[in-house]
């Protein structure tokens, strides 16, 4: 069905509950960018995000009769609020089936909004099914997160937005994305007005269904996604943003964790805001952009979406925001274990400032150093590994191994002469009350668990490190386990790291 989408954004519906959200110069990042950035506060919403727009759009839409019967949505955050504020404003009801992964903070903040919510299921995957079933049984309407006209026109008021608080040349858009409603609006609009200024998708390395999608001209249902960025978390986006963004998005960048850590920081410089990760995604892809493109003088605008980010999850974004904007390096660097070595590597780092200095003696001949340094950027990192090697110290930069920074760096000095047939994994398990606990007793009791870092960083995933003492003739049986747990995993044995400080 052909959808003047022009047409279906003038005239859509949705400043009975959403407001115009300011477009604020972000100070420090233009001066440091070289380039005029221009935040798109959707943060700012009463529910702290973009999605009361198309969920209220498409509900208003519905004929009296119909909205009537109620409405009914899946989803585990932002979406979830919005269709509650929206069926509380029009007199209607809403359930919002949320998985039971789903922390209690996000279920009580759509409660709070007047929602019904009904925890079922693992997985969105899960969740979304019940709901479609529900639909079915109780006659209700149910409200897509992204791949319906109404959604997707309710999202393009941005757009239009932008184009009427900015009337000078715009070089480029940066828009997250997840299942796409959110890039498809602004895109149709943008296009049809001002075809000349850059949409730009940004989507997580490891969530990056939309351009795996265009890369080969169809939907592609990724296996799993990466949870960090759990606004734009979608294995597969949908039929209708597809084809709007193979007809308006000029291209996609995709960042990294630590990226996105770092522009949650510099959002939080400029506005004092704190903006959640996938809130954060544009303005990690602005600055990819940048760097890739070597532009200066342009004027940028990123749509800073979401903002409902949870208070624990601070401490791990703290953590890899200084990675991200390549102020700290962490290195291991192997010393001769003799009188004056360490006053040698000293040496090499002049008056850098240390971050991180772990050493717990190993060997006999030699010393492992576990060290962070603070760096003015890439360059810096890559002259003090030249250092290093000049001296003679054989030195590894882990500044980009996730078992580094998830777990070794605080673990060093762990060294064991008991951990015989020792396999080194990484996982990600649904972060819920026992889950830790259901993850070691599902492992064969023959299994001796040599090593085990786990820290809470308030996401809706932990993260563990195990090292497993499996005998050879049981790794059929060890594989086998590893593919009916049902949790993403890496297999870390051959990691230099890890062989370092704690084979």
């Amino acid at each position: 069905m052909y959808c003047d989408y022009l047409v279906q954004i003038l005239t859509a519906r949705v400043y009975d509950v959403a407001q115009e959200s300011p477009l604020e110069t972000a100070a420090n990042l233009s001066t440091r960018l070289n380039n005029k950035l221009l935040l798109k506060r959707e943060d700012m919403q009463s529910v702290f995000s973009f999605k009361l727009r198309g969920a209220y759009n498409k509900m208003a839409q519905l004929p009296p009769n119909i909205l009537s019967r109620g409405v009914i949505a899946a989803s585990a955050g932002n979406h979830a609020q919005g269709v509650a504020l929206a069926a509380t404003h029009l007199n209607t009801n809403a359930i919002i089936i949320m998985p039971v992964t789903t922390p209690q903070l996000k279920v009580d903040a759509v409660k709070a909004r007047g929602g019904e919510v009904v925890l079922h299921g693992e997985t969105f995957d899960e969740a979304y099914k019940y709901a479609r079933q529900l639909e079915e049984e109780k006659g209700l309407t149910f409200i897509h997160p992204f791949d319906d006209p109404y959604v997707i026109a309710g999202q393009g008021t941005i757009g239009m937005e932008i184009l009427r608080q900015y009337q000078k040349p715009i070089h480029a858009i940066f828009v997250a994305i997840g299942g796409g409603g959110l890039i498809s609006g602004i895109a149709a609009y943008v296009k049809r007005l001002r075809p000349e200024i850059k949409i730009i998708g940004v989507e997580p390395v490891d969530a990056d269904a939309m351009s795996q999608s265009l890369k080969v001209g169809h939907r592609v249902r990724l296996p799993q996604v990466g949870l960090f960025a759990d606004g734009v978390a979608v294995r597969e986006v949908g039929e209708e943003t597809f084809r709007l963004c193979q007809q308006y998005v000029d291209d996609i960048i995709l960042v990294e964790t630590d990226d996105t850590c770092a522009a949650i920081k510099d959002v939080f410089e400029d506005t004092r805001s704190i903006v959640e990760p996938a809130g954060a995604l544009a303005i990690a892809g602005a600055k990819a952009y940048v760097e890739q493109k070597q532009i200066q003088g342009e004027t940028l605008i990123a749509v800073a979406c979401g903002a409902n980010m949870n208070f624990d999850r601070l401490r791990f974004v703290a953590e890899r925001a200084e990675l991200g904007e390549r102020r700290e390096a962490i290195f291991a660097v192997t010393i001769p274990e003799t009188p004056g070595s360490l006053r040698r590597f000293c040496d090499c780092l002049g008056k850098r400032n240390i971050t991180e200095f772990n050493y717990r003696i190993a060997e006999e001949k030699e010393a492992h150093i576990f060290v962070g340094v603070q760096i003015k950027d890439r360059a810096d990192a890559a002259r003090i590994l030249e250092t290093f090697e000049t001296q003679g110290l054989k030195s590894i930069d882990l500044t980009d191994d996730e078992l580094t920074k998830l777990h070794l760096r605080h673990l060093v000095g762990g060294r064991s002469p008991l951990a015989h047939h020792e396999l080194l994994y990484r996982f990600e398990f649904p972060e819920r009350p026992g889950a830790l606990m259901k993850f070691v007793a599902s492992m064969s009791p023959n299994w001796n668990i040599s090593l085990f870092h786990y820290r809470n960083n308030g996401a809706d995933y932990g993260r563990i490190a195990v090292g497993i003492q499996v005998p050879p003739y049981e790794m059929a049986e060890w594989q086998a386990f590893l593919q009916s747990l049902g949790y993403r995993y890496w297999d870390e044995s051959q990691n230099p790291a890890y062989k370092l400080f704690l084979a």
